[in-house]
């Protein structure tokens, strides 16, 4: 395997139960022994699902740090992989948000994300427990390559791949929380936004109901010329893809086509927020 070749995990699985950090541990050096650096837990896995009630409990979010950090840190570190993870984190003046939390091999934390677009709705009541991210959009290189990290819904909003692309990101990583009967809709969403933003896009869900919540549906990957590299609902899978290839990608149909950030920063200007 060379420098530029990168080998990603999806580790279908959640943690918030008592054996969680044993669990998690050992599903990061399985996806180790699979030959991955990276390895990417669902959304919020060391958390209940929560939002399936409207009533945010305490307990479920934490400062900067706290336990289900480190209990991310240290297995991170332990197993010698790098972790895409999360916690609900909790600012001083009390505010809570969805974050995403990157986790280097030797355990430290070199990035986040703040989920952007916030559900509302039947068994995704996520507005009455955190707040929309504040965060500017752009890669995150704290693993040694540039990726973006999406959270669920953000990948419905398929502006926020293409700009991470164009600002460099190689590969868009998207843990998730959905329902197993919306991944017919999902599914073409992921790969619409591989082909358009020309770069490797991957998801993996939270894998079976929870809270009386639908919750499932498989790990997927798909490449920039919109070709499936895995679609499983086995607990850890893995794709690899070289990332000397995106310069290919980047001057072919569409990547070349000219990247109008005039044009649209403008148009989007003149537009309210909708939070």
């Amino acid at each position: 395997m060379t420098q530029d070749t990168r080998t990603i995990a999806l580790i279908s699985d959640v943690f918030w139960q008592e054996d969680g950090p044993d669990r998690l541990l050992k599903r990061l050096f399985e996806a180790r022994e699979m030959g991955a650096q990276v390895a990417v837990i669902p959304e919020l896995a060391l958390n209940p699902w929560s939002p399936a009630t409207r009533v945010p409990v305490d307990s479920d979010a934490e400062e900067l740090g706290g336990s289900r950090c480190q209990v991310q840190m240290n297995a991170a570190r332990e197993a010698g992989i790098g972790l895409i993870g999360g916690a609900i984190l909790r600012d001083s003046d009390g505010s809570r948000f969805n974050t995403a939390l990157v986790i280097n091999d030797a355990g430290s934390l070199v990035g986040h994300w703040e989920k952007a677009h916030i559900p509302d709705e039947p068994g995704f009541w996520e507005a009455d427990h955190y707040q929309p991210g504040r965060n500017p959009l752009s890669p995150l290189d704290g693993l040694g390559f540039p990726l973006g990290v999406q959270i669920c819904s953000d990948a419905n909003r398929p502006q926020g791949t293409q700009l991470l692309a164009a600002a460099g990101a190689e590969c868009i990583l998207v843990p998730r929380a959905s329902e197993a009967a919306t991944w017919h809709r999902w599914r073409p969403v992921l790969i619409a936004n591989a082909l358009t933003s020309c770069c490797w896009v991957a998801t993996v869900n939270r894998p079976s109901p929870e809270e009386g919540v639908l919750l499932g549906g498989p790990s997927f990957a798909v490449d920039p010329n919109g070709e499936v590299l895995v679609e499983s609902t086995d607990p850890v899978c893995t794709f690899t893809y070289d990332s000397t290839r995106l310069e290919q990608h980047r001057v072919s149909y569409p990547g070349y086509l000219s990247v109008r950030s005039d044009l649209y920063a403008s148009a989007w200007s003149a537009i309210p927020p909708r939070l």
